[in-house]
């Protein structure tokens, strides 16, 4: 079957010969197939077509031929040209020609030729433009369709050269203009993203191509544009090539339109500059290696570094077939290495091809028309065309980058506008720095370009350019680190530009590019590296930061577009921080793993009290390690590390060293710049250069730091003293291989050549020395050297300089020559190197520094930068992103806040607002990444200044804040970040407190936080707030009758109440508040680290108000926040426990009054030690801390008497079992007694006043504790008897004794000499804590203060708990309990009596002190009426203890009641309690105090205080309580647990217990119960009786049995003369017979010795009882005589100091009483004997403070009594014996 591409080929065949044939009959030309070639060659191909079956069984040229002549016919008009190029198109579309084919690549070729070549006849412009249009298609089509890449590099120029002719040609219309310049775009897009695909050709061969493939710059001259020219049909491989002849010119029917030749170079040829002639810039040691990014690139590539400037071209071969000689099979060798093969390509072609098609262009409307032009070489017979590669591309790439140039006259806005769109393209599609031939390129003229290109005023040519740039930086930035900065120094300055004709269009795309470079993962922190870390670099990341954060503030204050693109570049370098943090942190885990191995070696998590940014930080390292690692290994080659770091990735802290020495190098450089040897030294000083100086050193340092003034390099050097140092500054070039003069040139451009003829020879002559030397001494002598290099320095001037050119005519080559006759050792120099030297100064100056101007000196500069750039500084590190982070961070974070807060403040739009929140929330994130605490307390710090919480006064501040939604948006985002980061913050709090005050004060926070628990309070909670009532204000009724009056109408209605837009702001702002959750800041606290911890304490403190402006709600706020965030880290309370435990001592101890802030700090205090008690660690701490209230002012404790006693009850509930210590126990019973029985506090904790106003109260627990432990039990306000005998003897004197103290002690003091002895005795003793206590009293002796009933109910209800509960009964808690309830026993007494009557005193100056000190003037009245409202709640019984209503005394009635039956309890389980703990100790046998469960020790430290309270309480005024006290002290005196007591124990009992219940009730006790009193005292006395009766045998045992029997009936004396009833005067004798009766049948009063047969015993009693019952002798014993006059002393009585029996009581201060006795003896005793007194005052004697009923309600004055007979004597109603009787000498050591 016959192919159906041969019936397309023989279609198309037909219409061309068609439309010829028309063509030749419209002319009247007759045609001859034969004669015809046209006609004729179509002829050939039909019959050739007839006779195959496929189309490919023919070579493609076979059925293209006939086409392509008709298209290169001259004859042939436009639409027969067109037809045939319609049908070529048709081919190549249609894939008629076979890419695979071995005669595609000829017949690709053919077509190129013949296509660009095309000729017709012209007829009107728009016919011969559809013709050119269609030109543009088929070479479209055949550079995009697969077969395109058989084209060689010539072919593919031409085509290109084509397309551009079109695209210039100003003449054609713009569709057509415009269709070529897409076209261009395609074919670039197509070209270069091929470029993967070439291989850059050997060294050798790079010359040989570019010299054919140059592509002329060339003006197109009005005139030569349209000339014809006639190129000759390239014949195809099998033909022989016909000659071709010029066409004459003159036929004017003729005239054909050339698109190749269209540009006459010749005329335009200017002499040019032979390639080999190398630029100053090439580095001698270029080898032949093409990736040496660091060597200066081949010379090749640079020579038109210059020349593209000046628009020096080189000469071209004349345009003539017979110059186009070849050198095509070198070209071939080096191609066919470099292309891969073509069939794997083809496919992607395709691809491409329908891409490029549909790609839009953007609109390109101009580029040049450079005469682009291409010396094609013919091709040799049987020589295989190699497809095109990558000398083409560069030179269409050269081609572009030259119509860039701004400084050739030829290139049109249009010409560079259009290169810079291709070169877009070109850039887009393509990475070209790989290829070292593309990459020269880019780095010279490119770069140089673009930088010219940004100070030309039209935009469209600023912004092709500038995206241009960013193309080439965002990818090849490696290379063109010099190029980068001065390209960043320009934007710069742009950006900075003042001046007023700069568009402001211009500074925005400036920021804008600047934005996008800033966007470039990792752009920034290599911008950092490379530059700020770069001795010699600017420093390009800091600079741009300050300019972008300066530039973000408006100067007019309106924001415009340059404002928020400087803060999105700020903001930039922000993002890309956090979002490498944010992945950190989710990377965490897996790396966590690792980097704790690698960092903690197993030590575990940090803990939470240390700070956890190192382990950041580390981890930071060892992140950065791996990532660089991997991209290492992702390059898979070593990259190189620049010299300044010591490794690949430096850390920080490397580079902040290197940044330092920087500052250094940039001062001495300065230095240097003004006195070279100054600033040397400087450098020397700061070790930068070595001392001594090093000559090598300094010579490195002057060629490196390009910041010096070359001026004063050349003075430097040049100077004679340094003359080692010029030798190694020559030392630095490397000459070798350099002629001459390019030697000299690199060497005079390094400095500054001074003007004096010596200093000039000596620098020629070191450097002609050194040349010699490393070139092998070319020349003959060093003196020809020396006068070469000095002939070219004058050359050099007499050619350039402007000054000698005006005088004389520039010399020529030959008077060069001629100076230099016979000067190389008197033989000639090579005459070829001297011209060749002399064209290359003529044509290039050596340029002096600092002495030019304009292009010369931009030249200059560029070459030097392109000089840096190949030198090893010129080394560009790319670091993996994220590297640095930290450190620019550090850098940015100051002015991007600050830029942040300007706009988010000045800014209305809400999407900027949100942008700026945003800024801060990231910074944030990092700071708190990095912890950087620093940073985000300054951000928290501006926040809240933008929340306006702290501005604004309380009475606006609702409506204030909640109509300013940029304030609540603030403070959600302070609250937030707080939540988040809290962790950091430090400083911050303290603001972020202060914002929580002001929402307190202006009510706007959550009920929740304003309410705190109380323990008085029924609901157990109390609002810091109170509402207002109206008659809380302050004013008096007429005050606010004047107000009224003087308020206008207008005022008046605004007062009346909110208005709604308040009441909705309110809303709002309460809204608000809730979203913010400042609660979490509190509960959230205990995740906090320890330092965050610790401030957030801090700043609560410190945010409590001063002394001036104190306002207690506040205090009471903030401390209310601190105890709450103490309980949440109850966990870890005990390293914030001091700094809580300063502050609430400073508010409790050294108040003065009582407030309502003391009183939550009491109870704040409390509620942590319930909370904290059960906490091991900590508790005895807290505990110890209770002392606290303990130093309170004894008037301010009372106050919160009540307080306290709600919560101790609390406390013993919840944590009896936690406290172990007697010391513990002793806190907590000394405020149980202070608290429930007004009792003082210990003297020893009383704060003195000197130190309250300097102590802040940071009174260490150790130091309050320092009082010894064993004060505590002597404290108990009684001895026991073992402590008696065993202190006996020792002269103790508590407290030194001052006139107050004695007076105050219960005790008589009489006469002022004796107080003054008592001084002198006192003075040299050591002063203790316990107070004076009369041993023999019931009461404790203690100085009782003003107690609260509510509070002893309470006090007493937490005693019986511990009493009741064995559990909480321990050793160490069990004689603070029995003293405890002996204390409450004294306050209860009478129903707290004593005490109201004081209170009433006491009550309103109270008031008076309520208000605080000065208010703040704004909320002052109404704060002041909530304080003292609050106040009054203080002592809610105030009111009620006036009228003591029945409902008091039930309630003291209970309290005595219940005090009883503890006492009862204790009593009653003291024996078995104290053998269990004896049993105990035994088992454990712990250390400690031995427990002795023996009667003595019951006796001492039980039973007898028990037993004195309750008989306390048998004096009490109500009878119920007497009799009830009675009944129990019965009970208890006759039970059988104290049958064990022995003789000396039931003696203690008489005189401890009973002898002073029954003086006491001698007293008027109730003066309205006068039956219950008579009836009290009998039973009394009964019990007396019994008691005696019952333990009456171990009694006698004792020696002072006598002493005892004789007090006994003094008190039956008393009682039958003490009531006013029969009632006692029938019960005492009766008893009194009962005792006389019993003690008679035992035989007590029978004496053998005696003559009478009785004792003295009976002598005495009866002498006693003949006082008051003279008749009862006779009633009992009628028969016995009555005894005679007293003999002497029988030896009953032991010596009067014996002490083998001591006396009971204690001695308190033996002195002093002694003296009191003495003179209490001079009072009442003026009978005793002499005798009988000393002996008296050798024992201190009972003595017991007696009240009077007058006393009550003053502190108790006490009056001793002496129960002795001879003081019941004195004071006996009825009168004594008349003679003085002699004391009975057993009397006074008896009755001690």
């Amino acid at each position: 079957m016959v192919d159906k591409n041969i019936y397309i080929v023989q279609g198309e065949i037909s219409s061309v010969v068609g439309a010829i044939k028309r063509n030749s009959r419209s002319t009247h030309t007759p045609l001859d197939e034969e004669q015809d070639p046209l006609l004729n060659s179509f002829s050939h191909l039909k019959e050739v077509l007839n006779n195959i079956k496929a189309l490919s069984d023919v070579e493609p040229n076979v059925f293209l031929r006939p086409f392509l002549e008709v298209v290169r016919s001259e004859d042939t008009t436009g639409p027969i040209t067109g037809l045939a190029l319609t049908s070529v198109n048709k081919f190549l579309s249609y894939g008629l020609i076979d890419a695979n084919h071995e005669g595609a690549a000829e017949g690709i070729e053919n077509m190129a030729d013949a296509v660009t070549h095309a000729r017709f006849v012209g007829t009107d412009s728009a016919s011969d433009e559809v013709v050119l249009m269609k030109i543009l298609q088929v070479l479209r089509t055949l550079l995009l369709t697969p077969v395109g890449a058989h084209l060689t590099n010539e072919s593919v120029c031409e085509i290109m050269q084509s397309c551009f002719r079109i695209c210039f040609e100003m003449r054609l219309s713009e569709l057509l203009r415009k269709s070529a310049e897409h076209t261009l775009v395609d074919m670039v897009q197509l070209l270069f993203s091929r470029l993967p695909q070439f291989k850059e050709e050997a060294k050798s061969f790079v010359g040989t191509n570019m010299k054919k493939l140059k592509m002329r710059a060339g003006g197109m001259s009005e005139s030569s544009k349209w000339k014809k020219q006639k190129r000759s049909p390239r014949p195809p491989r099998h033909m022989v090539r016909s000659q071709s002849g010029q066409m004459d010119s003159t036929q004017p029917a003729s005239l054909s339109n050339n698109l190749s030749g269209g540009m006459l170079f010749i005329d335009q040829q200017q002499s040019g500059v032979p390639d080999s002639v190398s630029s100053s810039v090439s580095s001698p040691t270029t080898d032949s290696g093409l990736d040496t990014s660091s060597k200066t690139t081949s010379k090749e590539d640079l020579t038109d570094l210059d020349h593209s400037s000046t628009t020096t071209t080189p000469a071209t071969t004349p345009n003539t077939e017979s110059s186009r000689l070849d050198t095509q099979s070198e070209v071939e060798r080096a191609q066919s290495a470099s292309v891969e093969s073509i069939p794997e390509v083809l496919e992607d072609r395709e691809l491409l091809a329908e891409q490029s098609d549909s790609a839009s262009v953007h609109d390109m409307d101009y580029v040049n028309p450079r005469g682009v032009r291409f010396t094609q070489s013919t091709q040799k017979d049987g020589a295989a065309l190699v497809p095109y590669g990558l000398p083409c591309l560069r030179e269409l790439f050269r081609f572009l980058i030259s119509l860039t140039s701004p400084h050739d006259r030829h290139n049109t806005d249009v010409m560079k506008h259009m290169g810079l769109q291709l070169l877009t393209v070109a850039l887009e599609s393509a990475s070209i720095a790989p290829y070292q031939s593309l990459l020269s390129l880019v780095k010279d003229e490119l770069c140089r370009h673009l930088f010219q290109l940004l100070n030309v005023d039209r935009i469209n040519l600023y912004a092709a350019s500038i995206r241009v740039a960013f193309l080439l930086f965002e990818g090849m930035r490696g290379h063109l680190k010099f190029q980068l900065e001065m390209y960043l120094k320009k934007l710069m300055d742009i950006i900075t530009s003042e001046n007023p004709k700069l568009p402001y269009e211009m500074k925005e795309m400036a920021l804008e590019a600047l934005v996008q470079l800033w966007r470039i993962p990792s752009f920034v922190t290599e911008l950092y590296i490379n530059y700020d870390c770069d001795f010699y670099c600017g420093n390009l990341f800091e600079d741009l930061t300050k300019l972008l954060s300066k530039n973000a503030f408006p100067v007019s204050g309106q924001l415009y577009t340059t404002h928020l693109l400087s803060l999105e570049a700020l903001l930039t370098v922000i993002d890309s921080t956090e979002a490498h943090c944010q992945a950190k942190v989710l990377n965490s885990a897996t790396q966590q793993d690792q980097s704790e191995t690698l960092t903690s070696q197993g030590e575990g998590s940090v803990s939470n009290c240390t700070d956890a940014s190192t382990g950041n930080k580390l981890h930071h390292d060892k992140e950065l390690e791996v990532l660089m690692i991997d991209q290492i290994i992702s390059e898979k080659k070593a990259p190189k590390k620049p010299q300044r770091f010591s490794s690949i990735l430096p850390d920080s802290q490397e580079l902040n060293e290197i940044r330092n020495r920087k500052k250094l190098l940039i001062t001495g450089t300065e230095q240097f710049n003004q006195k070279p040897k100054k600033g040397v030294e400087f450098l020397q000083q700061k070790g930068l250069l070595s001392s001594p100086i090093d000559s090598a050193e300094v010579a490195q340092w002057l060629r490196e730091n390009p910041c010096l003034d070359k001026k004063m390099i050349g003075e430097y050097i040049s100077d004679r003293n340094n003359t080692d140092l010029l030798d190694s500054f020559v030392n630095t070039f490397t000459f070798q291989g350099l002629r001459i003069d390019e030697a000299l040139r690199l060497y005079v451009e390094a400095f500054r050549m001074p003007g004096e003829a010596p200093v000039i020879h000596r620098l020629l002559e070191t450097f002609s020395d050194n040349w010699q030397k490393v070139n092998g001494f070319p020349f003959l002598s060093n003196d020809a050297g020396f006068t070469l290099a000095y002939a070219v320095i004058m050359l050099n001037t007499d050619q350039h300089n402007h000054n000698v050119r005006k005088q004389n005519i520039p010399m020529t080559v030959e008077q060069f020559k001629k100076n230099l006759k016979g000067m190389n050792g008197s033989k000639e120099f090579d005459q070829d190197m001297l011209e060749d030297i002399y064209n290359a100064i003529k044509n290039e100056e050596i340029v002096m520094p600092d002495e030019q101007i304009g292009m010369v000196k931009e030249n200059y500069v560029w070459s030097l930068l392109l000089h840096r750039g190949a030198t090893s500084e010129g080394l560009f590190l790319h670091v993996p992103p994220g590297s640095y982070d930290s450190d620019l961070f550090s850098m940015t974070w100051g002015p991007t806040i600050a830029a942040l807060s300007y706009v988010f403040d000045k800014s209305l739009d809400d999407t900027i607002i949100q942008k700026a929140i945003t800024g801060f929330r990231k910074c944030a994130m990092i700071s708190a990444h990095y912890g950087f605490s620093d940073v985000f307390d300054n951000l928290i710090i501006s926040l809240c200044k933008f929340t306006t919480l702290s501005s604004e006064s309380v009475e606006n501040l609702p409506t204030v804040f909640g109509s300013n939604l940029k304030a609540q948006v603030a403070a959600k985002t302070v609250f937030n970040l707080a939540h988040r980061h809290g962790d950091i913050l430090r400083e911050g709090w303290k603001n972020i407190m202060e914002s929580m005050l002001q929402l307190f004060r202006a009510e706007l926070l959550p009920k929740a936080m304003v309410e705190v628990e109380d323990f008085v309070e029924p609901s157990g909670k109390l609002s810091l707030q109170r509402e207002e009532t109206p008659s809380n204000r302050g004013e008096s009724a007429v005050l606010s009758f004047v107000n009224w009056l003087t308020l206008s109408g207008a005022e008046q209605s605004g007062h009346r109440g909110p208005s709604t837009e308040n009441q909705e702001a309110k809303q709002a702002a309460l809204l608000c508040i809730k979203q913010c959750d400042p609660e979490k800041l509190l509960t959230e606290s205990k995740f906090l680290q320890l330092e965050s911890l610790q401030e957030l304490m801090k700043a609560l403190i410190s945010v409590t108000p001063d002394e001036d402006t104190y306002d207690e709600e506040d205090a009471a706020f903030c401390l209310e926040m601190l105890l709450r965030i103490i309980m949440e880290n109850r966990d870890r309370v005990s390293c914030v426990w001091q700094t809580v435990r300063d502050h609430l001592c400073h508010l409790c101890v050294h108040a003065t009054e009582s407030c309502f802030l003391v009183e939550r700090a009491v109870v704040g205090l409390l509620r942590l030690a319930i909370r904290l008690l059960r906490r091991e660690d900590i508790s005895s701490q807290v505990l110890l801390s209770l002392r606290l209230l303990l130093m309170m002012k004894p008037h301010v404790l009372s106050r919160v008497s009540r307080e306290v006693a709600y919560g101790l009850h609390e406390l013993l509930k919840t944590n009896a079992a936690n406290i172990h210590s007697t010391e513990d126990w002793y806190t907590l019973f000394s405020l149980l007694e202070c608290i429930g029985a007004g009792v003082k506090p210990p003297a020893s904790l009383q704060v003195s006043s000197a130190s309250a106003d300097n102590d802040t109260g940071a009174q260490s627990d150790s130091e309050l504790s320092s009082y010894h432990p064993s004060e505590v039990s002597l404290d108990r306000g009684y001895t026991s008897d073992s402590e008696v005998y065993t202190e006996h003897g020792k002269s103790r004197i508590p407290r030194s004794a001052t006139d107050v103290d004695v007076a105050n002690s219960g005790w008589l003091v009489v006469g002022k000499d004796d107080l003054e002895s008592s001084k002198t005795l006192a003075a040299g003793s050591k002063p203790q804590t316990f107070p004076l206590v009369n041993q023999y009293s019931l009461t404790l002796g203690q100085d009782m203060g003003l107690h609260d009933t509510k509070s002893l109910i309470k006090c007493v209800e937490s005693l019986s708990f511990i009493v009741r509960d064995a559990a909480h009964v321990t050793p160490e808690n069990f004689e603070l309990c029995v003293k405890t309830i002996r204390v409450f026993v004294e306050a209860s007494l009478n129903g707290g009596y004593r005490t109201h009557e004081k209170k009433k005193s006491h009550k309103y100056d109270s008031k008076s002190s309520r208000l605080r000190k000065r208010p703040r003037e704004k909320e002052g009245v109404q704060r002041r009426a909530r304080v003292s409202q609050r106040l009054s709640r203080n002592h809610s019984d105030e009111e009620e203890d006036e009228g003591v209503p029945a409902s008091y005394h039930t309630v003291s009635l209970q309290v005595s009641q219940d005090l009883l039956d503890l006492m009862h309890t204790l009593h009653t389980r003291a024996a078995s309690i104290y053998s269990s703990w004896a049993e105990e100790q035994r088992h454990l046998e712990t250390g400690g105090k031995k427990i002795e469960a023996d009667s003595q020790t019951l006796w001492s430290s039980c039973w007898c205080p028990l037993l004195q309270g309750m008989a306390w309480l048998c004096c009490d005024a109500r009878r119920q309580v007497r009799m009830q006290a009675l009944t129990y002290l019965q009970r208890a005196l006759l039970v059988h647990d104290l049958q064990t007591l022995d003789a000396v124990e039931w003696e203690s009992c008489f005189n401890k217990v009973l002898f002073p219940l029954l003086t006491k009730l001698l007293d008027n006790i109730s003066p309205a119960d006068v039956g219950g009193m008579e009836e009290t005292r009998m039973r009394a006395c009964t019990l007396l009786s019994k008691v005696f009766l019952q333990h009456l045998s171990p009694l006698l045992s004792l020696p002072t049995f006598a002493a005892l029997w004789l007090t006994i009936l003094d008190f039956m004396d008393k009682y039958m003369h003490a009531g006013s009833s029969d009632l006692l005067l029938e019960a005492i004798p009766e008893s009194l017979k009962n005792m006389l009766l019993v003690m008679d049948t035992a035989g007590i009063f029978l004496s053998a010795d005696s003559r009478t047969g009785y004792s003295a015993l009976w002598e005495i009693t009866w002498e006693r009882i003949d006082c008051f019952l003279p008749h009862l002798r006779e009633e009992l014993f009628k028969q016995t005589p009555l005894p005679p006059a007293p003999s002497p002393p029988p030896p009953v009585a032991p010596e009067p100091k014996t002490p083998s029996r001591p006396a009971y009581p204690q001695e308190p201060a033996a002195p002093s009483a002694n003296g009191e006795t003495r003179s209490a003896h001079t009072v009442v005793m003026c009978t005793l004997s002499h005798e009988s007194l000393h002996q008296l005052t050798q024992s201190p004697l009972i003595l017991q403070p007696l009240a009077s009923p007058l006393q009550v309600g003053v502190p108790p004055m006490s009056l001793p009594i002496i129960l002795n007979p001879a003081l019941i004597e004195a004071t006996s109603p009825v009168p004594l014996l008349p003679t003085s009787r002699p004391a009975d000498p057993a009397d006074p050591t008896e009755v001690k």
